[in-house]
């Protein structure tokens, strides 16, 4: 169970990642679009499992990867934006939230 702080912390890094990802998609990204669904944060503050929807691109492997590399910048960015907030910007791990995908895959498999 997530504690008081872990829910607001996660909330600021979500609000300000998707910012982030509104911001430079499609200078960065080219023309998929990033949402962040959620984020997870381990009880030492210190990890951040961040959770992205891929839409608009074709393959999404490659998006994810360019997301990866650009881990950095991305916590560089993010730290600016909550300087004021938190005295220590976790690191950040990325992984793809597929759950929509598994949503529409059940309603084809149920629909006649």
């Amino acid at each position: 169970m997530e504690t008081k702080r872990q829910l607001r912390v996660s909330k600021l890094l979500q609000r300000e990642l998707s910012s982030i990802f509104q911001r430079d998609a499609k200078d960065k990204y080219g023309s998929g679009m990033i949402t962040v669904t959620k984020v997870n944060i381990t009880k030492d503050l210190s990890i951040a499992r961040v959770y992205l929807s891929l839409f608009a691109t074709k393959d999404k492997a490659a998006l994810l990867e360019s997301i990866v590399q650009r881990t950095p910048e991305i916590r560089f960015t993010l730290g600016r934006a909550v300087k004021d907030q938190l005295r220590q910007i976790p690191s950040l791990e990325f992984y793809e939230d597929d759950s929509l995908d598994y949503i529409e895959n059940i309603e084809q498999l149920l629909l006649p």
